[in-house]
């Protein structure tokens, strides 16, 4: 397998292998009914992300290299039958590839359980909120690097994650969509605009994308 990496003008690249898409579709066994040396037991399974992986951190660095799974959430078809046991083969096989590389990747990038998909239901898997934070727990003391949580996380929840010790980091996406300062926004507690599911997936290159509101101050300029 031959992978060209072009970096230009990038500080950094995170890796998909999340959320349905090609490598994650390699990693979950309710999907992925390859009979082939990628197919079948989580050694195989494993083996493309891992090889991805390690070509894009030998091409750039291994410290400009993020990666994201997430092994918990049944999303386009993808699920697997033991989420935290694949979790941890790609946290060991991380470990283990940046000793090799003799550096820390930028961050490991996992989706909480409870992410939410084109409006469908609060948890990618059914679970309690106990067996969502023992996930996330177990891959964060297992992993050896920085690691970053998101999916549906609030102002408050951010907040809580790090003060327990869950992440180092807390990433935000729709959020940031409909608010453009969000961390101006959450400094200041300020209220946040609501998104617009309906216009996250459309041509418009203005409506749902640049057109939501900066807070302003007293002179009606933006405060960024």
């Amino acid at each position: 397998m031959a992978i060209h990496v072009h970096f230009t003008g990038f500080d950094g690249i995170e890796i998909h292998g999340a959320h349905g898409y090609l490598l994650d579709q390699f990693l979950k066994d309710g999907i992925n009914d390859r009979t082939d040396e990628y197919g079948g037991s989580i050694d195989n399974r494993c083996k493309f992300i891992m090889q991805v992986v390690e070509a894009v951190a030998s091409a750039i660095g291994a410290s400009r290299v993020g990666v994201r799974i997430s092994p918990a959430i049944d999303h386009l078809d993808a699920m697997d039958s033991d989420p935290l046991g694949l979790g941890l083969a790609v946290v060991e096989r991380l470990n283990k590839l940046q000793l090799k590389q003799r550096s820390q990747l930028t961050y490991l990038h996992v989706t909480q359980p409870r992410y939410t998909a084109y409006g469908q239901t609060e948890s990618g898997r059914p679970g309690s909120d106990e067996e969502e934070a023992h996930l996330i727990r177990t891959l964060r003391k297992n992993y050896e690097g920085t690691f970053m949580c998101s999916g549906g996380f609030t102002r408050e929840l951010g907040m809580q994650a790090l003060a327990d010790g869950d992440a180092d980091l807390v990433s935000y996406g729709r959020l940031f969509i409909s608010n453009p300062d969000l961390v101006l926004r959450f400094k200041l507690n300020a209220p946040l605009t609501k998104y617009n599911r309906k216009t996250f997936y459309t041509q418009d290159p203005v409506v749902g994308y640049t057109d939501y509101p900066f807070l302003s101050n007293a002179s009606g300029r933006s405060r960024l």
